[in-house]
């Protein structure tokens, strides 16, 4: 069974989130913009009825909080400048 959109957001942020926290001993420094543009094509295919709070962090690129979020772990989540949670 292949994996949900879902599934595959969370999987390309926590590929995003090794990947900057390996920046600071990574030599040669690794190429991040692929790893944008996948979330960036993933986040365009999340349906119409996605829940709106998935697809504001997604828009906002708040991967973090998204992440939280499809972790079921919103309540973690602090309101951030647009006073959005």
């Amino acid at each position: 069974m292949s994996p949900t959109l879902e599934q595959q957001i969370a999987t390309a942020i926590a590929e995003l989130d090794a990947t900057v926290k390996s920046l600071a001993t990574a030599n040669p420094k690794p190429d991040l913009l692929p790893l944008f543009h996948r979330l960036d094509e993933l986040t365009a295919r999340l349906p119409r009825n996605t829940d709106p709070t998935l697809l504001h962090y997604m828009h906002k690129k708040s991967y973090q909080k998204a992440a939280l979020w499809l972790a079921g772990r919103e309540a973690e989540n602090q309101a951030g400048n647009c006073r959005h949670v």
